[in-house]
């Protein structure tokens, strides 16, 4: 439907219906047009609706549209004729294959003698033509009527040849000039591009319905009215940009497209450009410098003047903008801004601060009454802005000068710090207790106070630069922050920051870890009150460090296992003791898991281990992987003595075998009811074997309809094999799942369809498809699968999984391993005789139907209709018989 689309005009619904089964040859509608020296490409391709195949395509051409040259071949070399050979040879006419049912036909630099007739046409060895084989389209071409200039620069300013030099937020013009002389109804579009080396951006277009549409990046601009595209007299266009950004560098191209509508349709006939001027956007040069370094007294006035230089004077507004920073490298930090002068020549300040404009190039700051707090760098900041369009402002520049320092001198506080221990641990969890002592204080009036700031420095033996981590600071108002080391521990109660007295400061660690031996020392800060009241760090004084360590030995842990009483079959309680001993450890409390491992001979799940109960320093005891329902208190673990535990398992089952293990850890108390890891340990294996000779289970899967027809029955067995010694029926039950494998690799995963466990519940799990299941014991060994009402998504690898179970003589059930079988593949086909059937019976019913219908209606027409006039007739008749008789 969709490829025939293109000829709804041209084709009657018989031709149409007679197309739908047979093959489409199109070529595009109406008619082509081109201009002399471009190129023609038209596409031709076949809708083969009998299969996907190679198709081979012929081209020829006509002037007048009656007698058709031959012009190219996909299968014959030498199919054009002696017109067109050379340019073949040349490649100036060429096919080009885009698929198996498309070719191209390509006209390089188009002459006015290719004006004409083009057939595009398929050979065909089909015993009966259904469809179309060929089609044709018309192509015109037109001479080169298309003109295209770039005027000369409407902006004065200084360049060379084609280039404009502009300042950032200077206008500037540039003309294109475009016009066409074809006879025919031409529309003409136009584009202003913007070259940045390689990369080309849209800025604004003309399109052929005489819409503008701006370019990426354009559209603000645009309809602010910054960037405009004006026609200036029949064949002029100009485009406008009020002020210049220093991304409106680079070469301008105005690019010209002619476009003709054919029957609804545009078609672009030819496309020329031309480079009309390379913008080069000069940076306005600004320099700001405020001068040397100055010394002022504490009390005193501080004057600083801001000198600024630019190359341009245009109507430009300054805004000046006077920063303050602690340190150099730092000059413009947002929170530091000490006084501004807007656009609009407004002074935003501080009481303390003034900013006065004392010339158009010179603008002062003054602090007045300045303190210790006022010593630093000082910078300003220029920028310089032009109007836009629409009350916008536009930056053009902007210069920042050298910083400039400013030194306040005053009297500078006199003291000493010293930091001892206290208290020094012996071992893990000791109090360490630190005391920093400020002593010899001098010059500290009563404006001055001090803090302190504890920090912690790991001791190492190479060479490498040692960072201290901060523990907590005291800022100058006294509040205490503490550290990433130490936030936690001190929320906790372990980390405890103290004064003792006026000049004494504490630090205290409630429980002393290994993490945390190292060295410590403390930096005791003078502030100095403002004039605001608030508090300036005047000067810091560090302690000399303080080594905290002592020696400890590493933590040993050993775990015995053995077995008290002797185990053989199954159905008995299997018993294991843990035996724990550990040295180097404070106050040790142990957790046990108990851990099984398969034998290596199981290949379903070689060395695969399991946790199956465990029991927390705490004494609670909790199931890890024991998923055994009807086992759950089949398993108990408890603590015999403090460094003894008991493991038993009751009523064992051939399934229970395996290597157990107690994995033990001990744990040390911290801050009361938190512990801490200190050692891990496991013991030996205890191996539970169970020396039988029971029965070897197999599983194989059959089935009698490997290949179905949708909607028939679907019948897989089950059977399961016994080698080895013979059971009664009544001793053996069977957990049976089965599965199916979408797939002919196994590469997918399995789903499960059903499962029968050994009390006869069948469970049939949920699937996205609607076919039944059904899952039955027909035997004491075998078991039926059986898929009612199949679909396409029953196909696949189907397998069954068997779980034995076998009744011990002490009574009770045993669990063998679990088997699989190999899988069956099941395949469903469509019955084609039996989908088009019944179609076909009621087709067939319906005709005799109504046939036997119009004979019925025919019969009681003629025989009622008529009844009148035939009885009239032979009455005539008998009158006529009667007086010839007598």
């Amino acid at each position: 439907q969709g490829g025939l689309a293109g000829f709804k005009t041209r084709l009657s619904p018989l031709a149409l219906a007679a197309l739908c089964r047979g093959r489409v040859v199109r070529v595009p509608a109406g008619s082509l047009v081109r201009v002399v020296g471009t190129e023609l490409v038209i596409p031709c391709n076949v809708s083969d609706y009998d299969g996907p195949s190679e198709q081979n395509f012929d081209w020829s051409f006509s002037s007048s549209g009656s007698s058709f040259v031959e012009l190219a071949s996909t299968w014959e070399v030498g199919f054009g004729a002696q017109l067109y050979r050379e340019r073949l040879q040349r490649g100036e006419i060429l096919l080009r294959r885009t698929a198996n049912d498309a070719v191209e036909l390509h006209i390089k630099d188009v002459q006015p003698s290719d004006q004409g007739h083009y057939k595009c046409s398929t050979p065909s060895t089909d015993a009966t033509v259904q469809g179309n084989y060929e089609d044709t389209v018309q192509v015109k071409v037109l001479a080169d009527a298309l003109h295209v200039a770039a005027s000369p620069l409407s902006s004065p300013g200084p360049g060379l040849g084609r280039s404009l030099s502009l300042h950032l937020g200077e206008p500037f013009e540039l003309r294109c000039e475009a016009a066409t002389t074809s006879p025919l109804h031409t529309h003409l579009a136009l584009l202003w591009e913007l070259r940045h080396g390689a990369a080309r951006q849209r800025v604004l277009a003309l399109t052929r319905e005489g819409r503008l549409h701006p370019g990426p990046g354009y559209e603000q601009r645009y309809h602010g009215g910054d960037v405009r595209l004006d026609t200036v007299g029949s064949d002029g266009y100009r485009l406008s940009v009020n002020r210049a950004l220093a991304a409106d560098q680079g070469t301008y191209r105005c690019v010209v497209s002619e476009w003709i509508e054919e029957q609804g349709a545009w078609q672009e006939i030819q496309e020329k450009a031309v480079d009309v001027a390379t913008v080069v956007i000069q940076p306005t040069v600004l320099r700001a410098a405020v001068g040397r370094n100055v010394s002022v007294a504490e009390g005193k006035e501080l004057d600083l003047s801001c000198n600024i230089t630019a190359d341009r004077a245009d109507d430009v507004r300054p805004e000046v903008t006077w920063y303050f920073s602690r340190t150099p490298d730092r000059p413009v930090p947002g929170p530091h801004v000490l006084a501004r002068l807007d656009r609009d020549s407004l002074v935003h300040s501080s009481p303390h601060v003034a900013l006065s404009h004392v010339d158009a190039r010179s603008y002062h700051l003054l602090v007045r009454d300045v303190s210790k707090e006022n010593s630093g760098y000082y910078s300003c900041h220029v920028a310089l802005w032009v109007p836009g369009h629409n009350r916008s402002w536009h930056k053009v520049a902007e210069a920042t000068s050298t910083p400039v320092g400013v030194d306040v001198t005053w009297l500078e506080p006199d003291y000493q710090v010293y930091l001892n221990a206290s208290k020094v641990p012996e071992f893990s969890d000791d109090l360490t207790e630190l005391e920093c002592r400020v002593v010899d204080k001098r010059s500290m009036e009563g404006s001055v106070r001090v803090t302190v700031s504890w920090y912690y420095r790991v001791n190492r033996r190479d060479d490498d630069v040692v960072t201290s981590e901060l523990l907590a600071a005291m800022d100058g108002d006294w509040t205490l922050k503490y550290g990433e080391r130490s936030k936690q521990r001190a929320q906790d109660g372990d980390f405890i920051f103290s004064k003792e007295r006026a000049d004494t400061f504490s630090f205290r660690i409630q429980r002393t870890t290994e993490e945390d031996r190292g060295n410590y020392y403390c930096v005791v800060s003078a502030w100095t009150r403002q004039r605001n009241s608030s508090w300036v760090k005047s000067r810091d004084v560090f302690s000399k460090p303080v080594h905290i360590f002592w020696a400890s030995e590493d933590s040993v842990l050993v775990v015995k296992a053995r077995q008290p009483k002797p185990f053989f079959a199954a159905g008995n309680t299997f018993e294991m003791t843990c035996k724990v001993s550990s040295q180097n450890i404070k106050s040790p409390r142990y957790s046990v898991l108990i851990t099984a491992e398969k034998p290596a001979g199981d290949l379903s799940s070689p060395n695969e281990t399991k946790y199956i109960i465990s029991l927390d320093q705490d004494a609670v005891v909790r199931l890890e992987n024991w998923t055994d329902a009807s086992r759950a208190d089949g398993v108990v673990l408890e603590k015999v003595q403090e460094d003894e535990f008991r493991y038993r398992m009751y009523q064992t089952q051939v399934s229970d075998a395996g290597l157990y293990r107690c994995v033990v850890t001990a744990w040390s108390p911290v801050r009361g009811s938190l512990w801490r890891e200190a050692a891990t340990s496991l013991s030996n294996p205890i191996e539970i074997d169970f020396q039988t000779s029971g029965p070897i289970f197999n599983a194989s899967v059959y089935s009698d309809t490997p290949s179905v027809i949708r909607g028939d029955l679907i019948k897989l067995f089950c059977i399961v094999t016994v080698e080895g010694a013979a059971l009664d029926p009544d001793d053996m039950a069977f957990d049976v799942s089965w599965f199916v494998v979408h797939s002919f690799g196994l590469d997918k995963d399995p789903i499960l369809l059903s499962s029968l466990d050994r009390k006869g519940i069948v469970s049939t799990a949920r699937r996205d498809w609607k076919s039944d299941l059904s899952l039955e014991r027909v035997g004491v060994l075998e078991f039926l699968l059986q898929v009612h009402g199949s679909e396409d998504q029953d196909f696949g690898n189907y397998y069954c999984s068997v779980a034995p179970w076998v009744k011990s003589p002490t009574g009770s059930w045993q669990k063998e391993a679990e088997i699989s079988s190999k899988p069956v593949f099941i395949t469903v086909k469509m019955d084609v005789l039996n989908a088009f059937k019944y179609p076909l019976l009621i087709g067939v019913g319906l005709s005799t139907v109504v046939g036997l219908l119009s004979c019925l209606i025919g019969y009681c027409s003629s025989h009622w209709c008529c009844k009148k006039e035939v009885q009239e007739t032979r009455r005539e008749r008998r009158r006529l018989m009667s007086m010839e008789m007598d």
